[in-house]
């Protein structure tokens, strides 16, 4: 039986990736910036429209990085501005898990799902480092393998709180003077980081409760995800690892007793397209070139290394020297466990093409998903869901706020006219988009 295609919009944040300097860029932080990719997602009839969360600023050496000086602003404010102007994208925020108490998330998400009328998403995340932690003056407070303890029991939690009304409990008899049954509302849990009881403030919303996205790789996540997530943020972008972690994923599932439709596993992807494959090849070459800067690919250089690599050449070549695992040189983002192999890997393709450090850094990381015409971009993707790589994927633009535009208009029609994605919304909440039940 023929797929449909699941698709969702990312508002990427302040870095790299993100070609601010660009003079087609717009702002950051300004409501119309968001409410535009939002509009062009929804004209493009994608599923949900999806925001990261920064809780520090990074730092490379003990000073900002000039990528990522503005932060993102609180996710779940812009998204409830932007349930009123929009009418059925699902708005999926981010929020940290480690550093919020389950009944002001349970309250807070709840809140965006009735404004919206059933569209809104949490997107489960972790603190994992003291960095980060600092701002909570919580530094560090949780070992790793803790994390996704406080995780599973938040999300536990807050799903009890969403079911502590069943559908009958809302009665709203004016005459009567009745607001809602005996019993609504009432919970209490006990567990190794929570010990709360108390009454619930909100009813079910329209959708039944918000969609959980989950975006762990490790296999600790992979079960977190299997066992309580209805979608996966994966970074599994390419066809032969994407067919290879769906697989894992879908059969872990019968253990909890799910169904393989019952979680949707989207990948992050990067997508150009212009007239021709050619021409698109060139383009995206180009957007590769303003991703990565000279300062930029000392940067990211230095995360795998874990050294100052700031008087080394960009356009020289790689460090001799060997990583350092476990350094603090750059702060904010996630490190290597093992650099010692990607090293290699990267040393390997410098000497077979001769490229320059910041050349490496460009073809090793900072290669698009989906690179061709439309026709050609509207096909890969297609092959993807129909073989089992994913079921659809989260678009991060390299442009802010009108990155989406040549996808929508050029590759969405494509998609319809393949019968692999709808032409219009059939329903107005996020579960029914991702037919996935509450």
């Amino acid at each position: 039986m023929t797929k449909q295609i699941h698709l969702a919009a990312h508002f990427p944040g302040v870095n790299n990736t993100t070609v601010w300097s660009d003079s087609a860029a717009g702002s950051q932080i300004e409501f119309t910036s968001f409410r535009k990719l939002a509009e062009t997602a929804e004209r493009g009839t994608f599923d949900f429209f999806f925001l990261a969360e920064g809780l520090r600023l990074r730092e490379v050496k003990g000073r900002i990085h000039d990528l990522d000086v503005v932060g993102r602003p609180e996710s779940l404010t812009v998204l409830s501005a932007l349930a009123a102007v929009t009418t059925h994208l699902g708005l999926a925020a981010t929020v940290n898990s480690t550093f919020n108490e389950p009944y002001e998330l349970a309250k807070r998400l709840s809140t965006l799902d009735h404004l919206s009328g059933g569209r809104a998403a949490w997107n489960v995340v972790t603190s994992w480092d003291a960095f980060t932690g600092e701002n909570f003056r919580r530094g560090g407070y949780l070992d790793k393998s803790d994390r996704y303890v406080r995780a599973q029991e938040s999300l536990r939690i807050v799903r009890k709180l969403w079911d502590s009304w069943d559908a009958d409990q809302l009665v709203l008899d004016q005459a009567a003077g009745v607001f809602a049954r005996e019993g609504a509302g009432i919970f209490a849990d006990e567990g190794d980081h929570f010990d709360i009881r108390g009454r619930f403030g909100l009813p079910p919303s329209p959708q039944g409760r918000p969609v959980i996205i989950q975006a762990g790789d490790s296999d600790q996540g992979r079960e977190f995800a299997a066992s309580s997530a209805d979608v996966i943020f994966s970074r599994h972008g390419t066809f032969e690892a994407g067919q290879t972690f769906y697989k894992d994923v879908k059969s872990r599932l019968t253990k909890y007793g799910r169904t393989e439709e019952s979680l949707k596993i989207m990948p992050a992807v990067t997508v150009v397209v212009a007239d021709t494959d050619d021409e698109a090849i060139e383009k995206a070459a180009y957007i590769r070139e303003q991703q990565v800067s000279g300062p930029t690919a000392l940067v990211l250089a230095e995360l795998l290394w874990g050294r100052d690599l700031s008087a080394y050449d960009p356009d020289g070549p790689l460090p001799a020297e060997d990583p350092v695992v476990g350094s603090s040189v750059t702060q904010g983002r996630v490190g290597y466990n093992d650099p010692f192999p990607i090293v290699a890997e990267w040393r390997a393709q410098a000497e077979a093409h001769g490229w320059s450090l910041r050349q490496t850094v460009i073809n090793q990381q900072n290669r698009q998903t989906f690179v061709g015409s439309a026709s050609t971009v509207a096909d890969a993707i297609n092959r993807h869901v129909q073989e089992d790589a994913a079921d659809g994927f989260v678009l991060v633009p390299h442009l802010t706020p009108s990155g989406l535009d040549d996808f929508v208009d050029r590759v969405v029609p494509l998609l319809r006219d393949r019968g692999v994605f709808r032409s219009e919304y059939s329903g107005t909440t996020l579960r029914h988009h991702l037919g996935i039940q509450a």
